[in-house]
């Protein structure tokens, strides 16, 4: 292979790849282990947060689909972002994405020392991400195509689960069965307080917990450099999302509190595994502890994925050191890889020194950074359709520009509920300040290369 080859990804993602690697993003530890405090915080009205929060995380989506899809030559979404927003909003947007992905990754190895738990209890918390980060990383340098198999394999764990949840709630409902004492039944879901049992402010609060059980969905604009079909691909990940959010979030919500009073689902454990130990089934905690395992070390996998690929986009837009845009022998950027892997070794020290509590606050950091992300996708978005107001005939933003401007208005109002909530504040401000170092930090790094 040349050196012309070396520098260039390979298009080894085949269809079913980005379909589940679009599925893996949307169902992560967010709903697996987060959607514990979420119910807590709304009670049945989560059902609402999610729907809500689906519909925008769609239009988003879209938009960002129409972005890559006008030029598939670009890498990824953060490519676009150059084109539309500058340089400095690229170093900014690559650099806070790499952020994202690292923090996401380090709940979702906090959520593994968890999981593991159920079975060792004596085992301690950081135990479990050590060994996984080290495991991923090595699978992530074979090449991409493994990658992507084994993205397929934990995302397919992730829907039978959700789809078994569903169909036993549907059973229960049908054979008016009884869990803890409690009929099956849909009036369940008002029976305790009402559908807004913890009021407005509850409701409103639960949209962080939500908001994160989303994040990642986007992965899907960095994959076009390293997807066969594009094209074809893309638009088909991005339009099946609403049957998922439908189906995966909102039914497994349904059937969770039909099955198990909302205010007894406990927040340090998945609520999935606690309605399967609760309806009795031999082993069935078990398995469904070992599928939000399969979650998090998905969405670390991911993570892994992502961090690498956004280095080497920053790299080779010179927003990053140049050793990053180097290409193993196997197309994959093993320096950006190692790099980014080698920075998740701070969650298993957080894990050592404070394991309670850290899962929640690493979730905020990672949530808020991802709604910035997503802000930036929408306003680059709407610079292309200022330039190109034909956009992409085969894949248009459905409401454009009204729903382009609904979705940006809802991030930043998002953001000023979070600024009112004291567990959220703190990592609201750092992310402002990293957000305004970047931008400043965009100055330095051009006047050294000068």
């Amino acid at each position: 292979m040349n050196e012309q080859q070396h520098q260039k990804l390979e298009r080894s993602l085949k269809s079913r790849h980005i379909t589940m690697i679009a599925i893996g993003g949307a169902i992560g530890t967010g709903l697996f282990l987060g959607s514990g405090s979420a119910i807590h915080q709304a009670g049945p009205s989560i059902i609402l947060s999610y729907l809500i929060v689906g519909i925008i995380t769609f239009f988003m989506m879209r938009a960002m689909g129409e972005l890559i899809l006008a030029d598939t030559t670009k890498h990824s979404f953060i490519d676009s972002v150059k084109v539309y927003l500058g340089d400095r909003m690229e170093f900014v947007a690559g650099w806070m994405y790499w952020a994202c992905w690292l923090t996401l990754a380090m709940a979702d190895l906090t959520a593994t020392g968890i999981y593991l738990q159920y079975w060792f209890p004596t085992l301690p918390q950081w135990v479990g991400p050590l060994i996984i980060v080290v495991l991923l990383m090595l699978v992530n340098m074979i090449n991409v195509g493994l990658f992507g198999e084994l993205e397929s394999w934990f995302s397919m764990i992730k829907v039978i689960a959700i789809i078994t949840l569903i169909a036993v709630g549907v059973v229960l409902l049908v054979m008016h069965g009884r869990v803890n004492g409690q009929v099956v039944r849909l009036a369940n879901l008002a029976n305790h307080g009402g559908f807004f049992p913890t009021g407005g402010m509850g409701f409103l609060m639960s949209f962080q917990m939500v908001a994160f059980a989303f994040v990642g969905i986007e992965m899907v604009g960095i994959t076009a450099g390293e997807t066969k079909n594009p094209r074809k691909d893309i638009p088909k990940a991005i339009n099946t999302l609403p049957v998922r959010i439908g189906l995966f979030y909102i039914g497994s919500m349904i059937a969770l509190m039909c099955i198990y009073p909302w205010f007894q689902v406990k927040t340090n454990s998945s609520p999935f595994v606690q309605v399967f130990a609760a309806i009795g089934l031999p082993g069935a905690a078990g398995i469904l502890n070992f599928v939000v395992l399969t979650a998090a070390t998905s969405a670390t996998n991911s993570a892994i994925f992502s961090t690498s690929r956004s280095l080497y986009a920053l790299s080779r837009s010179g927003n990053a050191p140049k050793r990053f845009s180097k290409l193993s022998a196997k197309a994959v950027p093993d320096n950006a890889l190692t790099f980014s892997s080698a920075i998740l070794f701070i969650a298993v020290v957080l894990n050592y020194i404070m394991p309670a509590g850290i899962f929640d606050a690493i979730a905020s950091i990672s949530t808020i950074t991802f709604i910035f992300t997503w802000i930036i996708i929408m306003f680059a978005h709407l610079k292309y359709r200022q330039q190109h107001p034909e956009g992409v005939s085969y894949f248009k933003m459905p409401g454009f520009p009204l729903t382009s401007w609904i979705t940006i208005a809802f991030y930043f109002a998002l953001l000023v509920i979070l600024l009112f909530v004291d567990s959220t504040r703190i990592p609201l401000i750092i992310t402002v300040a990293i957000f305004a170092i970047l931008a400043w930090g965009y100055n330095w790094t051009k006047k050294r290369a000068k």
